[in-house]
């Protein structure tokens, strides 16, 4: 297993190499210690719909954004954006996400709207569900328009799931008798909690659903005393 990530130290490293100002900015506002207890961070609960799932070959077209705290969801600072693709829309992901060519006619691209991302985001733990979409998207976007790509910590709630649910793998019994994993989609795992269900493949609504459900699972099995370290990657 590799050493957990010295973020702090790498937000410093980063404001003195990139080159782009508002990444720039971003770094120098810093990120909380890994000891810095739940109860005391900011969290910014994101959710992304793209044109696929590579992210080298497909982008970003919708955004949102919910900040809050293990107390407060702040709904009222919660940002959705609409955003032109550099790559064609898919058929399929059509279908998912119900974002049409007509909703993108006149969606900006995302380096118009970076600046108020990349505050939304300063100071803040993302928070997704699924980690290999937000980050790297985000990434391998801003390497293709800027030149350099970003870097930042997250907690990953369906993660935090499949380390209760899918800590062993199922016996050959269990897959003899026909019996499949536990579901760690977003909708399942907010089940397990008492969770409303929310009409998913909405970034907006899929982010504030991540938020909710972070607070469910530090409620659940940690504390607010819990060092940020425990979760983040």
């Amino acid at each position: 297993m590799s050493a957990p990530i010295d973020w702090p130290d790498r937000f410093q490293k980063q404001s003195i190499s990139c080159q782009n100002p508002l990444l720039k900015h971003y770094y120098q506002s810093g990120i909380p210690s890994s000891v810095t207890p739940l109860s005391e961070i900011e969290f910014l609960a994101i959710d992304f719909e793209t044109t696929g799932l590579d992210p080298q070959r497909d982008d970003i077209i919708s955004i949102g954004l919910v900040p809050f705290t293990l107390n407060r969801i702040r709904c009222r600072e919660a940002r959705h954006w609409l955003l032109k693709p550099d790559v064609p829309l898919k058929s399929a992901s059509v279908i998912i996400h119900q974002i049409t060519h007509a909703d993108l006619d006149s969606a900006p691209d995302l380096t118009r709207i970076l600046q108020p991302l990349l505050e939304a985001l300063s100071g803040r733990v993302a928070v997704v569900h699924y980690q290999a979409i937000e980050r790297p998207f985000l990434d391998q976007a801003l390497k293709k328009r800027l030149g350099e790509g970003i870097h930042f910590p997250l907690v990953d709630t369906l993660g935090l799931e499949a380390r209760i649910h899918r800590r062993k793998p199922m016996s050959l019994w269990s897959q003899i008798l026909g019996k499949k994993p536990a579901s760690v989609r977003l909708a399942d795992s907010r089940a397990r909690y008492n969770l409303p269900f929310y009409t998913p493949h909405h970034a907006l609504t899929d982010a504030l659903a991540t938020a909710e459900l972070l607070m469910a699972q530090v409620a659940d099995r940690y504390t607010p005393d819990t060092p940020i370290a425990e979760l983040w990657e």
